[in-house]
């Protein structure tokens, strides 16, 4: 029996791009995982079995599908007991079901004793959902070294970045809990309704934006950030929740130096000094979930 630790993620931009024929979205998106964690635990049994507390049925949860999945394409009938204990909340923005995907592909291919290599977990995870890739790291290195990244295509196009500084957020999280699917048809919907299509489609100053943010985080100058940053879905889910808007607010109120919503949400998160002040600011916001946390390097 043994245990991994599925990190979290936020996104320190994000832009959705053109419409896909496969029916998904291009986007380009800079992520970084940060220190908050799901916890799996593996053991073998004759049968996949997943313990855990959430409130969906087993067979549903992306852990279960990675397992099956793995199970499929090595062509093995091996079992699992795997026990997820969830810290990261559920339709957040965190990716907290892509990353445990990701992390029960690697740890069935070590108890299964499958020897795939991470390009081949990737490819799997790929087919499980858009954010999965990401969480294998650099597919050329061990799966800890690459924790930010720029995402592509559907999100499986990865460049993987080097960082050496870490970053004091506060994530708080109000209780709606959003589908992206939901949050991709509220942005095309007001998209439509301002004819703006081809603004989705301009991506030279986007992916210009997106180095200067990562340049940024790498030298730790970070004062210019607020203007940088951006968020696609924030508008479109702000319409429709205004908390997050006020969130967002409330958060750079606090000593917050940026705010943003990562992901289609619902988590809005604010870059803070040092670990100290974020706390001090938390507790604005004790009526909401909410985490300190550090990006990783």
């Amino acid at each position: 029996m043994f245990e991994l630790r599925a990190p979290a993620k936020i996104n320190w931009s994000l832009y959705v791009l053109n419409k896909r024929d496969d029916g998904y979205h291009d986007i380009l998106s800079l992520m970084h995982c940060i220190g908050l964690y799901d916890t799996l635990t593996f053991e073998h049994s004759d049968t996949i079995e997943l313990i855990t507390d959430m409130d969906i049925p087993p067979h549903q949860n992306l852990v279960y599908k990675a397992a099956q999945s793995l199970q499929s394409h090595a062509g093995i009938k091996n079992g699992a007991r795997i026990v997820l204990k969830k810290e990261i909340p559920s339709g957040a923005g965190l990716g907290g079901g892509s990353s445990d995907a990701a992390y029960t592909l690697i740890g069935l291919n070590k108890l299964w004793g499958l020897g795939l290599k991470i390009d081949e977990l990737k490819t799997i995870g790929s087919m499980l959902g858009s954010d999965v890739p990401f969480f294998f790291g650099n597919i050329s290195a061990n799966i800890s070294n690459s924790p930010i990244a720029i995402a592509e295509g559907r999100g499986e196009i990865l460049t993987p970045l080097k960082i050496d500084r870490s970053y004091t957020l506060l994530l708080i999280k109000p209780s709606i809990s959003i589908p992206t699917a939901w949050a991709y048809e509220k942005l095309g919907s007001r998209v439509r309704g301002q004819g703006s299509k081809a603004e989705l489609t301009k991506t030279g100053d986007k992916i210009d934006n997106i180095n200067l943010i990562y340049n940024a985080l790498k030298t730790g100058d970070t004062s210019f950030l607020k203007a940088r940053i951006h968020n696609d879905f924030e508008d479109a889910v702000i319409e429709e929740y205004p908390v997050i808007g006020s969130l967002k607010g409330k958060l750079l109120n606090a000593g917050a130096s940026m705010a943003i919503m990562s992901g289609s949400g619902s988590t809005v998160f604010g870059l803070f000094e040092d670990r100290d002040k974020a706390v001090s600011a938390s507790k604005q916001f004790s009526s909401h979930w909410n985490r300190v946390v550090e990006t990783l390097i």
